[in-house]
């Protein structure tokens, strides 16, 4: 799937906000929250993301979402990340 169908899918879903973030190699979020639900779907590189005691990584075509209130943190791999991520 091509970045313009990832974004069309996520706004069908409901996302009422999509856009592309970039986040330079080694990148670190500590823990934080959202107010309302996130979807993020890799399009190059990887991030490494924490919540609710699992820890996962992703990679291209991969998608994570994140529940409204839910305490995780990230960091990115050495390439960088590339993503898009919808808000609800």
């Amino acid at each position: 799937m091509d970045r313009e169908s990832y974004e069309s899918k996520l706004k069908e879903e409901g996302f009422q906000v999509v856009f592309r973030h970039r986040d330079r190699p080694y990148a670190r979020y500590p823990d934080h929250t959202h107010h309302g639900i996130t979807a993020h779907i890799v399009i190059e590189g990887s991030i490494t993301v924490t919540s609710e005691g699992k820890t996962a990584t992703y990679g291209p075509g991969d998608r994570f979402d994140v529940p409204a209130g839910a305490v995780h943190s990230a960091s990115v791999g050495p390439e960088g990340c590339l993503y898009i991520i919808g808000e609800k």
